[in-house]
């Protein structure tokens, strides 16, 4: 790529596990790559070898953007949905304070394109799948309640002040990337979890609910590799126009159950993985699945590594090669 070619992105989170990924992506497309994180959840080796490193707050974001980059790409969030319930102060601070400083610092410095990494939480229980964009958003945590105070807000910059934006509304994130995967602390997705009784980290694996009106009665959720992921990120930074904020779900459109995910870490780990049948959990919907037809139709997006064994295998792959460290 020539110099005329190659842009200049900010990736705030880029430290984290989608960021860390998204901006791996865009250095092997030939971008160049400003990583500004402030280690509080993501990791300093999770930062790709030749991108610039910056540890500080997205709240001071003003410090370092200028009209040399082309766009952001925010993923500094928390997005514990438990420690949201009992410390929503900290989701309003970090994710929406320190969103209205990044969008603050992005128009005082020209800067006029936005990749936001929004989620499903934001339609909460929503009684129709696969879920489209267009039905109601009802958050049932500060988490999600956080994201699409975001999203609000990235509209009226975008109808007030011309800002080309696109939120990606992730449904479950799986797999790795090479040297790029989960490192959460405490961890909460389930194929991490899982792993980890494969490792012998943990003794067994809790289902929380049998009785789901789902084939197996557990849950049903959409899994979307962590590559996939990314690659729709390059292509939003694409699609971004002028005064838009295009809202997108990304999801495979087909979900697998609680005890086929179990399942299938037991064929590719060849590990026995214990179960514990637990009670339901609040605010557990039957089945989340998204429809991704928006993103597919204004991205050009298609998730090319949907199969369940393979987004395991990926998983597993970074698990053991953290655990050999």
């Amino acid at each position: 790529m020539s110099n005329a070619q190659q842009k200049k992105y900010l990736v705030t989170g880029g430290a984290g596990y989608v960021g860390s990924v998204v901006a791996a992506h865009l250095l092997e497309a030939g971008q160049r790559v400003t990583v500004l994180d402030d280690l509080s959840t993501g990791h300093r080796e999770g930062v790709p070898e030749g991108a610039e490193f910056i540890e500080g707050r997205i709240q001071d974001a003003g410090k370092w953007l200028d009209p040399t980059f082309d766009g952001v790409l925010h993923f500094a969030a928390f997005s514990q949905v438990g420690e949201s319930v009992v410390n929503p102060e900290k989701y309003w601070v970090n994710n929406v304070g320190g969103t209205t400083e990044l969008l603050a610092a992005m128009r005082d410095a020209g800067v006029r394109t936005l990749v936001f990494s929004s989620t499903a939480a934001t339609y909460g229980e929503p009684d129709q799948v696969p879920i489209t964009e267009d039905l109601p958003t009802a958050p049932t945590n500060p988490y999600g309640a956080s994201k699409l105070a975001v999203d609000h807000m990235i509209s009226g910059e975008c109808a007030a002040h011309g800002l080309a934006a696109v939120s990606l509304r992730y449904f479950n994130v799986a797999g790795a990337y090479g040297a790029y995967g989960e490192r959460h602390d405490p961890e909460s997705h389930l194929i991490p979890l899982v792993l980890q009784v494969a490792q012998g980290r943990r003794e067994a694996i809790s289902v929380f609910g049998e009785d789901y009106p789902t084939p197996d009665g557990t849950c049903v959720r959409d899994y979307i590799h962590v590559a996939d992921l990314a690659d729709a990120h390059l292509l939003a930074l694409g699609a971004a126009a002028s005064g838009e904020h295009l809202i997108c779900n990304l999801g495979n459109g087909n979900g697998f159950s609680v005890r086929e995910v179990i399942e299938t870490v037991r064929q590719v780990t060849g590990h026995p993985i214990p179960e514990i049948a637990a009670p339901r959990r609040g605010g557990d919907p039957a089945v989340l699945v998204a429809s991704a037809e928006r993103a597919k139709e204004r991205l050009g997006w298609r998730p090319t590594r949907a199969d369940l064994a393979g987004i395991v295998a990926d998983a597993w792959e970074f698990a053991q090669r953290r655990e050999s460290q």
